[in-house]
This record gives C-alpha cells, sequence and structure tokens, in this order.
C-alpha cells in the first residue's frame, strides 16, 4: 500500500487507481477508505483516484495531539502525492474538513461536498457541542459501542431500534473501531455552525450536494453555506440519503470535474 508522510511524520496511507487528473476522496464519520472503494472504482475511468484514510483510521498513523491543523497537513501530503494540485471530493464531515483546506488555500482546483454537517441555530450547535463532549466521555470510559450508538443516535437521528439491529451486524465492528476518531469529526466541525467567513475566501469552482430523501435539518445547511461562497453550485440527488450510493454520485461528479465545472 502507499504511504504518503504528513506533516507531522505521520504515514498516511491511500489507494490510487485508474488515470486522468488527479481526484481525492475524503471519508466522513467512522469511514476509513473502505467505504469509498466502489465510489473510486466508478471514477477511475476518468481520474486518477487518490482514495485515503484519514488519520487514526484504517492503515494510516496517528500522532497526538490531535489538531484540526494536521488533518489539513494530510490532505496537503495527499495534494503532493497526486502532483501538487488536485480535484477533491469530501464525505460528510470530510467535505467539512475539505472545504476549511480550500478556505486556508491549499492547491485544490475544484471541489465537490456532500452534505457537510453544518447547523444553523445557535441551539443546533449548543446541543452539538453537548454530544461532542458525551461521546469525548464514552470514549475515554472505553465505552466505544455507546459512543457509536451515541453518535449516530443523536447526530444522525437514527432510531434506538434500528442502532440496536446496527449492533448485531457485521457493519457495526467496522464503526466501533474508528470511535476514537468522532473527537477528530467534532473538532472539523467546531460546534457545526456554518464558518461563513472563511467559506467567502474560497475562489475555486465549488459544488454542493445534498439528497432529497435527507431530513431538513440535514438539507438546510447545504444550501446556506453554499451561499457563503461566491459562484457555488447547489444540487439535490433525488432519493439520496446522507449514505449517497457511488453509482447516482460518480457521473455527476465526473460531469462537474470534466466539463468545466458544470454539474
Amino acid at each position: 500500500m502507499p504511504v504518503a508522510r504528513s506533516v507531522d511524520g505521520t504515514p498516511i496511507t491511500f489507494d490510487r487507481a485508474g488515470a486522468g487528473p488527479a481526484l481525492i476522496l475524503v471519508s466522513g464519520a467512522l469511514r476509513d477508505r473502505s467505504a469509498a472503494r466502489g465510489l473510486a472504482a466508478a471514477l477511475a475511468p476518468d481520474f486518477t483516484v487518490y482514495n485515503y484514510d484519514r488519520r487514526g483510521r484504517g492503515d494510516s498513523g496517528d500522532t497526538a495531539p490531535y489538531a484540526v491543523g494536521k488533518e489539513i497537513g494530510d490532505l496537503a501530503a495527499m495534494l503532493a502525492e497526486a502532483g501538487g494540485s488536485a480535484l477533491v471530493y469530501g464525505h460528510s464531515s470530510g467535505g467539512a474538513l475539505a472545504l476549511e483546506a480550500a478556505a486556508r488555500g491549499l492547491p485544490i482546483t475544484a471541489l465537490a461536498v456532500y452534505e457537510p454537517p453544518y447547523v444553523l441555530t445557535a441551539g443546533q450547535s449548543a446541543r452539538r457541542v453537548e454530544l461532542a463532549a458525551a461521546v469525548g466521555e464514552l470514549i475515554d470510559a472505553g465505552r466505544h459501542d455507546d459512543a457509536v450508538e451515541r453518535f449516530l443516535q443523536v447526530a444522525l437521528g437514527m432510531s434506538a431500534a434500528v442502532t440496536r439491529l446496527l449492533r448485531e451486524s457485521r457493519m457495526w465492528a467496522p464503526m466501533q473501531r474508528l470511535a476514537a476518531t468522532l473527537r477528530y469529526d467534532f473538532a472539523v466541525l467546531d460546534g457545526a455552525a456554518i464558518p461563513a467567513g472563511r467559506l467567502a475566501r474560497i475562489t475555486i469552482p465549488v459544488l454542493f450536494l445534498d439528497g432529497t430523501a435527507s431530513p431538513a435539518w440535514a438539507r438546510e445547511p447545504v444550501r446556506a453555506a453554499a451561499a457563503a461562497i461566491p459562484g457555488a453550485q447547489h444540487r439535490s440527488l433525488d432519493r439520496q440519503d446522507h449514505s449517497v450510493t457511488g453509482a447516482v454520485l460518480a457521473p455527476l461528479l465526473a460531469r462537474f470535474f470534466s466539463a468545466g465545472t458544470t454539474a
């Protein structure tokens, strides 16, 4: 497996496939690069796709203490690996991370993000901060299963019945292994309010995406964040929710990144 070295020396593991312009995929919470392999394969005919494990996930390393700047450094290392600049797609908190990187001037040539999990009101932001503290306490106590369950139920609105079913499925163990990195996602979001001032610095083409099957509280901040960036586009994908399928997403990303960034 190829490995890039971040600014602090942390090894960042990635898969590379395809041929064409470089495109980097940035995963969201409770996901490593395995979650995006289907999307990477769908995009590989048109792009050289770099699908990496964010720090603390999968085969990548981790170096304490955590800082958002280090994660942005990880993406910078991937951009260097891709030849110095690249297209970027980020899912959920990975989208928020990519937006922060673009706002800091990293050499991202165009950016697409799917449902970065911002909030719109002070009350929602306060509840997100409370959730981050509660999840952190569970992680500190070694209760990683409970940390994942709390996150899924409160952050994503998943019912107790569904999380019980998940805990009995083969999907649970991979999420449980990534529980400690939920702290990193909360740090990237920094309370989850839309950082409109920072987003306004972004001058590259940006496409914001959401799914029509996602709840309003997930979709409305996407529209508001898109409005913060001059010239940003917004599209809603029919019948898709937060777990958007690669088969639906890949053709839209290919059109946006290949055809003058018009989705």
